[in-house]
């Protein structure tokens, strides 16, 4: 029996090419979890795939890194997955742990994926050094300027406005109001 699995990381990501993928490979039932990151084990549908795999079965997923985010775990997982008796196939690096060159690739393959993301992180973390080496914070800027709040301020002081014409002359929420003048006011 051929048994696919199919995750994305987030709930706005689709399903739909690796379904396909999977579909059109001739799985025979397909395992899917949605919004649930690889590098966690709370992964309920693969634990279901793993717990459902049985000795002459073939476990189909569409890349190496839907089953895992590291090496060591994809390799002690084909390794598990050996001693049961169970195939693991990878369609998108053509991997197939049938044979003694399926397994050879699929290490090389794991081994690079890591590589590949460890570089990305080292290139995301130098990035972000850089940037607040030169002053830059991350994260949202400010929605509300300086002048806006000192204008919600002035009026509030005066005291001649409802909170609702304030925050309507000023362009800003009632939420951002109360969060910036009130504990101004009240100190």
């Amino acid at each position: 029996m051929k048994v696919g699995y199919a995750r994305v990381s987030t709930f706005e990501q689709d399903l739909n090419l690796q379904l396909d993928a999977l579909n059109e490979d001739g799985c025979d039932r397909i395992f899917c979890d949605k919004g649930e990151s690889g590098a966690k084990d709370s992964r309920p549908e693969w634990n279901n795939c793993l717990d459902h795999l049985r000795k002459g079965d073939a476990l189909v997923i569409w890349k190496l890194d839907r089953a895992s985010r590291s090496t060591k775990h994809l390799i002690e997982l084909a390794e598990e997955l050996e001693k049961r008796g169970v195939e693991l196939r990878s369609l998108k690096e053509q991997i197939d742990t049938a044979s003694a060159m399926g397994k050879f690739f699929f290490r090389m393959t794991a081994s690079i994926a890591e590589l590949e993301r460890d570089i990305i992180r080292e290139r995301t973390l130098a990035g972000l050094a850089a940037a607040r080496a030169r002053g830059r914070r991350g994260g949202r800027k400010k929605s509300i300027t300086e002048g806006q709040r000192l204008e919600a301020k002035r009026l509030a002081e005066v005291g001649e406005l409802s909170i609702t014409d304030i925050c309507v002359k000023v362009s800003i929420s009632r939420a951002s109001y109360y969060r910036l003048i009130v504990p101004e006011t009240a100190s």
